[in-house]
């Protein structure tokens, strides 16, 4: 079975957003092929959940996964990181073998 954490600060950002915007049910996470490294994650709010999306509950927040990108993000973590004055969700995956300079994409 995958598993994918949520860090505390990961799942306060997503409640914060989630009350700004006054619906939705999570996080929703997949990949795409992107740039020159292979894939780059995918973020959007989970207005509703499709029924073949593999959900992963913690801290209060779910974060939805599409079966398609659940090997590429098995044992992943997803954080939210403040650096300087940029603030944005990190994923701190195990699977990752290689990534671009710029960090937006990453091969598995």
């Amino acid at each position: 079975m995958a598993q994918l954490s949520i860090t505390t600060a990961a799942a306060e950002q997503i409640q914060r957003v989630l009350e700004e915007r006054g619906h939705g049910l999570g996080l929703r996470v997949s990949v795409k092929p992107s740039g020159c490294s292979g894939f780059s994650y995918v973020l959007d709010f989970a207005d509703e959940a499709a029924n073949d999306d593999v959900t992963f509950e913690e801290h209060g927040v779910t974060v939805f996964v599409a079966p398609e990108a659940l090997e590429m993000l098995d044992g992943s973590e997803v954080d939210y990181v403040s650096e300087g004055l940029n603030r944005f969700f990190r994923f701190n995956n195990p699977n990752v073998k290689d990534q671009c300079g710029c960090g937006e994409s990453f091969s598995v």
